[in-house]
């Protein structure tokens, strides 16, 4: 695998994230093939050429290591919002593997998005680092169906392996849950697939779901989108372009019906669904033992 030149690996410092409550974000590598077909990180915007092309960062884990340690602020790593963390790559790199044992040693928390099942691999890792830090893990699932979703996301663990990862995770005692987004209009916004989900999400014991009944779409990332519609699902783009234009944000026509069943369902079953409830419950523990120590 490439490599290339990194000067920094984690961001700096930020307090009151509203998205998931991380303090920083960390990138071990560029690029992701698992050629989901709706990905927004290959938006000219990012500037990621080659998108589909994994590449590793040069010293990445000493880069990690060296951050790691001069940071002045203890907090939560979040990763996985440009580049799945488990991507093929990582199986033979470790650089996932090495940079969470990093984040045990220097007292950090940890947050990872993922398509792959390939976290459970971690899993004793991940239970270290929540004996002393908060730890969140969150499996992206948009389909019920495995057909529908080996179109969608096709070089990535089916959607019925993915609930498989959340139960292994949720047995051995890490806080996990579903990112029900991108939910695609035309292809997966009906009553049905919403409700699979919650469904399956209690019965693989997620605590959360965390929804957007729709997609984003800009620059070159809407005409792959379009090219791959065409590819797997005829006909759909044409319902794309005429119920949104060239708009970025494309809102589920059903978004409004999806929203009051999805609140109603994950109440019945006590599945978290507000990003504050959710922040709070996977920190919880942590702000409990944080709070001990000024006693």
């Amino acid at each position: 695998m490439e490599q290339i030149e990194a000067k920094t690996i984690l961001s700096g410092y930020r307090e009151n994230n509203p998205w998931f409550g991380h303090h920083y974000n960390m990138n071990l590598y560029k690029g992701c093939n698992h050629g989901c077909i709706y990905c927004d990180s290959r938006s000219d915007c990012y500037g990621v050429e080659e998108f589909d092309r994994v590449r590793a960062k040069e010293n990445a884990l000493t880069l990690v290591a060296s951050e790691l340690r001069s940071k002045r602020k203890k907090g939560v790593v979040g990763t996985g919002a440009m580049s799945d963390p488990y991507n093929p790559f990582e199986k033979e790199a470790k650089l996932t593997k090495g940079a969470l044992q990093l984040i045990d040693q220097y007292g950090f928390g940890i947050s990872i998005a993922t398509k792959s099942d390939l976290i459970l691999r971690d899993l004793e890792q991940l239970q270290k680092i929540a004996k002393h830090s908060p730890v969140l893990t969150k499996i992206t699932v948009t389909s019920a169906s495995d057909d529908i979703c080996k179109k969608v996301e096709p070089n990535v663990a089916p959607s019925s392996m993915r609930f498989q990862a959340i139960r292994e995770l949720s047995r051995g005692g890490i806080f996990t849950g579903i990112l029900l987004m991108p939910v695609l209009p035309f292809i997966e916004d009906s009553e049905e697939n919403i409700i699979a989900i919650i469904e399956q999400a209690r019965e693989h014991g997620a605590k959360f779901i965390y929804p957007a009944f729709g997609v984003t779409l800009r620059q070159n990332q809407r005409d792959w989108f379009y090219n791959k519609l065409d590819l797997s699902f005829p006909g759909i783009k044409e319902q794309y372009i005429a119920a949104f234009g060239n708009n970025y944000e494309c809102r589920s026509p059903n978004a409004k019906k999806l929203w009051n069943i999805f609140r109603k369902k994950c109440e019945e079953f006590g599945i978290l669904y507000k990003m504050d409830d959710i922040i709070e419950a996977y920190q919880k523990s942590y702000q409990i033992v944080q709070m001990s120590l000024f006693e």
